[in-house]
């Protein structure tokens, strides 16, 4: 038996025991990646050890610790109050405006987890206070930030113009972006008809605590307050203006307001979601070995090279989709543009089409749990049954891997070729 078929078995099997079982899922993938890494791969423990999440890890520590310290001294109430005024009272148009502020974000240069780091906590905490579903406001702000992603003043739009730059190939700046904009605009569409009126997963009597709490806050902020958000405005100029690292930025500003308010701060940590941490970075740390080890390029080279260009690009759609819901998009856009661009030189195939269709379809399943942005949001969800939400953003997260390609290769390949 291959190590491909080994260890993409492998991964199956993790699913089906992290789904079924009460057990983490993170758990299983540590096993399984010295198992498979050492026996099957033939990878040292240092390579294995390599692929540990580092930078995802520091990520959501940071955030949600620095959040967990923000909603322990008030700032958090104060921030929801402003927001509820700025919508004059329509809380149902919060998850469309974080949308919107997400595209902007990330549209002007914003990395995309940077951005929704950000949003997330505070969007959630929104749908904490008012009886949002937490699931539509965590995906629509995935979704806006993604929606702005491939402007060519972005992260992931100038790594896609800057690798087809290289080649024969032409794909213009105003289709690639116009298409991941609207793609994850019907997305967000879809989700809030779908899924705003559906009841969240919340652990019992969750909801009349979030009632009972009043949201509007009187007189002005103390100093505390006050340098909690002078930290946050430090935190978005640092990861935005001077691409600081915002993990570390925001770990040092959640243990300097720690320290000038220990006794009601002595139990922030408790605020970080050590069970989301587990399942990525075990689940990241079992991908990366697959990376390291050649699977994945195999398993896109196997994808390439099996019969009509239109069902060769349907599946390198499917590839990237399923693929980039455990590992780095950034990772997954590097390693299949240069495979597609044979594709494209050799048929009848749209150039700009299937660059979009790869492009979207690698960063709309970004919601995974297993991805930073869907860590981030089930770490900053409150008042949910954890599991029962897992179990929902791995559900909406399916739905987007199975009907996400097809939709993307059917509105920007197949029109085109």
């Amino acid at each position: 038996m291959s190590a491909e078929v080994i260890s993409i078995g492998a991964l199956l099997v993790m699913f089906v025991l992290g789904t079924v079982l009460p057990m983490n899922l993170g758990i299983l993938a540590f096993v399984a990646t010295f198992a498979v890494g050492t026996a099957s791969l033939g990878l040292t423990e240092a390579e294995i050890f390599d692929g540990f999440p580092a930078k995802v890890f520091v990520t959501i520590v940071g955030v949600t610790y620095l959040f967990s310290v923000a909603r322990r001294n008030g700032t958090i109430d104060r921030l929801v109050a402003a927001g509820v005024r700025l919508v004059r009272g329509k809380v149902q148009l919060i998850p469309w405006v974080l949308f919107l502020v997400a595209a902007l974000l990330t549209a002007f240069g914003t990395f995309t987890p940077a951005a929704v780091a950000i949003l997330a906590p505070i969007g959630l905490n929104f749908a904490y206070r008012y009886r949002l579903n937490p699931l539509v406001v965590g995906m629509m702000v995935i979704s806006g930030a993604h929606a702005g992603a491939f402007s060519p003043l972005a992260v992931s739009g100038a790594l896609v113009l800057g690798l087809v730059d290289k080649t024969d190939v032409q794909v213009s700046a105003v289709a690639l972006f116009s298409a991941s904009f609207l793609v994850n605009l019907v997305l967000s569409i879809l989700t809030y008809a779908l899924f705003a009126k559906r009841p969240a997963p919340l652990v019992e009597g969750v909801a009349e605590a979030a009632a009972d709490e009043d949201p509007a806050v009187s007189g002005r902020p103390d100093w505390r307050q006050w340098l909690t958000l002078a930290s946050l405005v430090a935190l978005v100029v640092g990861a935005l203006g001077f691409h600081l690292e915002i993990g570390f930025l925001a770990l040092a500003a959640g243990a300097l307001l720690a320290l000038v308010d220990m006794k009601r701060q002595e139990k922030a940590v408790d605020g970080v979601s050590w069970s989301t941490l587990l399942l990525v970075a075990g689940m990241m740390t079992y991908i990366t070995m697959l990376e390291k080890a050649g699977v994945i390029e195999k398993l896109s080279e196997h994808a390439a090279h099996l019969g009509a260009p239109l069902v060769v690009a349907l599946l390198l759609c499917f590839t990237v989709a399923v693929t980039s819901a455990f590992a780095s998009s950034t990772a997954i856009l590097t390693a299949i543009i240069p495979i597609a661009v044979p594709l494209l030189l050799s048929s009848h195939l749209s150039g700009a089409g299937l660059i979009a269709a790869l492009a979207v379809s690698t960063t709309i399943v970004d919601t995974s749990p297993f991805s930073t942005n869907g860590a981030l949001v089930l770490s900053n969800a409150r008042g949910v049954d954890s599991r029962r939400f897992y179990r929902q953003v791995i559900g909406y997260t399916g739905g987007i891997v199975a009907l996400g390609p097809v939709v993307a290769w059917g509105a920007l390949v197949v029109p085109w070729s």
